[in-house]
């Protein structure tokens, strides 16, 4: 089910979600030109780390990998990344989505089983 183009589109979702509430987390940090650097520099980075580090071969994406990483490593980017929205959320007082997201986060990798195996295994 890893791999179903449903659950494709909803891990994708997740990541848009995520990068989301990275950006409002950073807009409401600070005022002024902080507020908007905060705002673009906090899901340009989570892009970019979760673009570069990948697992070759890993079908839920393109397969190919700018910096190849262990399944495990890859794991534990996707956990401190989608950790970071779900705490932002929570920070900026979006307790509801927060937990939204949290819970659409377990279902996703529940429903990903088969590939979480086959990333330990790399």
């Amino acid at each position: 089910m890893g791999y179903h183009p449903v659950n494709l589109l909803f891990r994708f979702i997740l990541e848009l979600v995520a990068l989301v509430a990275m950006s409002f987390w950073g807009w409401t940090q600070h005022d002024g030109l902080a507020r908007y650097a905060l705002a673009l520099m906090d899901p340009l980075l989570a892009a970019t780390i979760w673009g570069i580090f990948n697992v070759p071969g890993d079908h839920s994406r393109s397969g190919d990998a700018l910096v190849a990483v262990p399944g495990m490593v890859r794991l534990a980017i996707e956990a401190v990344i989608f950790g970071f929205a779900v705490w932002a959320l929570f920070a900026t007082g979006a307790v509801t989505q927060g937990r939204c997201l949290a819970a659409a986060l377990v279902i996703h990798y529940a429903l990903s089983w088969d590939r979480n195996l086959w990333l330990l295994r790399r």
